[in-house]
């Protein structure tokens, strides 16, 4: 039947995502974490943890800040500390917060003065309320924070260890609720990608994509749109993982990622279109691209490890790079959840090492690459799936079984126009005449 989407809107008439459940699950599965690692609690200030853990949320704008920040005592509930009015407003309309909501600035990363103190301050409120649960002498595991605050801490005795590694484990495995929303978050760039099969033909940029698909997703109820990779053409190879004011034009190979969030919940999709009409070597490439998109999906399953499906893609040197590292993020796998990159991740350049399990429940984007023989295009292509317990549901559905080629279908006085042809028009002709032919001696005659 595949994963319901429904709609954006809650009803009284079907159950569709349940946030108090979602709450709830989030809460307790961090918790158990906690238990797990044999932490006191998490002090987080990553966004996502902070999501994660509270439930709330002020904007991307905050992201970059690591300004607000929230505590989970191993046998307490959640406290928020946020800029002033959204710690009020959260008191008002957070109602599983219970009040524990208050005003805390951190030092929005170094850009407050050093003497103002707000380090100590930090520290003050969070070994107040691990002093209340008697948590003081247990390890706290703090994600990312400015040293002077992390600093702070340690002069108040506490010991300080890495939550970050802990959150994420705690994140790897997603709830029933959160699978529902990062598949609704799917379903909304499915139509972003109708759109640009809609509206790219010569003429039209990168940038004008990039607009359309920030267009589509905030109309559909979109959170944030994180990122949009427009790359057309000669851009094509390498990757530069970003957009330009690019003219695409006839036989251009155009890719995409469209990174977005619903209610907090990312998605990371590529697809490759064509312009027009497409080179053999393009088609060429895609397939190979698919290929190795494939045989990774079909072998997904719980317990396999990171390692299995690493082992079954290319070597970098394969692909014209000298090592791994240069070559990371091509042939590619990763968690997808409050942020792009979770746990697991798949890649050559670690998971051969050092191999993670494949669980049920997991929801990880695959993602692939390949070079064509012309040297400057070539195809991404990216699917991202719930793993279930025996292989996985792909949730993103906008077509790439075939290289896609986009644009207005052309005819000429014999038909019409053929969908696979090279950049050169010259070279679909068939044939190939000598100058001597193709000129006649007398220029003034007509050919």
């Amino acid at each position: 039947m595949g994963l319901p989407t429904y709609g954006a809107m809650s009803v009284d008439w079907e159950m569709r995502v349940d946030m108090d459940l979602l709450r709830r699950d989030r809460v307790a599965r961090a918790r158990d974490q906690l238990v797990s690692a044999d932490l006191g609690a998490f002090l987080c200030f990553d966004s996502g943890n902070i999501r994660y853990i509270t439930a709330t949320v002020i904007g991307a704008w905050a992201d970059d800040k690591a300004g607000r920040f929230c505590l989970l005592p191993r046998n307490g509930e959640p406290y928020i500390w946020d800029f002033g009015s959204a710690a009020r407003h959260h008191a008002l309309h957070c109602p599983w917060l219970e009040g524990r909501s208050e005003a805390g600035i951190s030092t929005q990363h170094g850009a407050m003065p050093e003497a103002a103190g707000r380090p100590g301050e930090v520290a003050k409120k969070i070994y107040a309320v691990l002093e209340e649960h008697g948590l003081t002498e247990a390890p706290l595991g703090v994600d990312i924070c400015h040293p002077p605050v992390l600093f702070a801490l340690q002069e108040l005795g506490l010991r300080i260890v890495d939550g970050q590694e802990q959150m994420l484990q705690a994140r790897r495995i997603k709830t029933s609720e959160e699978i529902k929303l990062l598949t609704h978050s799917c379903m909304m760039v499915d139509a972003a990608y109708e759109r640009l099969y809609e509206i790219m033909r010569p003429g039209v940029r990168e940038n004008d994509c990039v607009a359309e698909v920030n267009h589509v997703l905030y109309a559909m109820g979109s959170e944030h749109v994180e990122g949009v990779n427009a790359i057309s053409g000669e851009r094509c190879s390498p990757h530069p993982h970003n957009f330009s004011d690019r003219v695409l034009r006839p036989g251009d190979p155009v890719y995409f990622d469209i990174i977005h969030s619903f209610q907090g919940y990312r998605t990371c999709y590529y697809r490759t279109l064509a312009v027009g009409g497409a080179s053999r070597a393009l088609i060429d490439a895609y397939k190979r691209c698919r290929y190795y998109l494939d045989i990774a999906i079909d072998a997904l399953r719980p317990g396999v490890t990171t390692g299995d499906i690493a082992r079954l893609w290319p070597r970098a040197e394969e692909f014209g790079f000298p090592n791994e590292e240069a070559a990371f993020a091509l042939q590619y796998g990763h968690g997808v959840g409050l942020s792009v990159w979770e746990k697991p991740l798949i890649s050559r350049l670690v998971s051969l090492d050092h191999p993670e399990p494949i669980e049920e429940g997991m929801v990880i984007a695959l993602e692939t690459f390949w070079p064509s023989s012309d040297g400057w295009s070539a195809a991404r292509i990216e699917e991202q799936m719930v793993v279930t317990r025996d292989g996985c549901e792909v949730i993103t559905r906008f077509p790439a079984e075939e290289l896609m080629v986009a644009g207005h279908r052309y005819f000429t006085a014999s038909g019409g126009l053929p969908q696979t042809r090279e950049v050169e028009s010259h070279r679909n002709s068939g044939r190939t005449l000598p100058v001597a032919d193709a000129i006649p001696a007398d220029s003034s005659k007509p050919i």
